[in-house]
């Protein structure tokens, strides 16, 4: 099946990656995947401004900002620790069902860039797939002391949202 992801526009020391069909309409995912108030049901996301101040319409917008709170190993525990992650929303393509943003870390030390796409599969069921490349120095740290972890966290989060998207029928 051909992906709906864009071509990466660079490489990096790492690559995580992770594909899975979900048994609903294209429509149905998608309209999911960038419900962020809905995000606590079995993710943990806000859209915020430049100073991580929650906005009072979540709906995601190109120049808009996400403050997440990451599990790396993946749970959805909160007693587990966790760390955030704040990143610039990039793209949002309704028509190709494609959502994107990057890090705001100094991108002389971590250039990091995260698509998440969805397309109709042959059998009417929906492919969702998701890319995140870390390229620079702290790519490499990332990749010596996470990247197991992070490829089970990107598993763990497309699976949650087949879970969560199918027991909505």
């Amino acid at each position: 099946m051909p992906t709906n992801l864009p071509l990466p526009m660079y490489s990096g020391a790492l690559t995580a990656n992770v594909s899975i069909i979900i048994d609903a309409p294209v429509d149905k995912v998608w309209d999911a995947l960038l419900d962020f108030p809905k995000y606590p049901e079995w993710r943990s996301q806000v859209v915020t401004d430049n100073d991580k101040n929650p906005l009072d319409d979540q709906t995601p917008k190109e120049g808009d900002f996400l403050l997440m709170k990451v599990h790396i190993p993946p749970s959805l525990d909160d007693t587990v620790s966790t760390t955030s992650a704040f990143e610039k929303i990039t793209h949002v393509q309704p028509d190709l069902h494609r959502v994107a943003w990057n890090s705001t870390l100094p991108s002389w030390f971590v250039k990091a860039e995260r698509w998440q796409a969805v397309s109709a599969s042959e059998d009417g069921k929906t492919l969702y797939e998701s890319r995140e490349i870390f390229a620079g120095p702290g790519a490499y740290a990332i990749k010596l002391f996470i990247a197991k972890d992070l490829e089970n966290s990107f598993v763990a989060q497309a699976e949650a949202l087949k879970t969560y998207v199918e027991g909505q029928k």
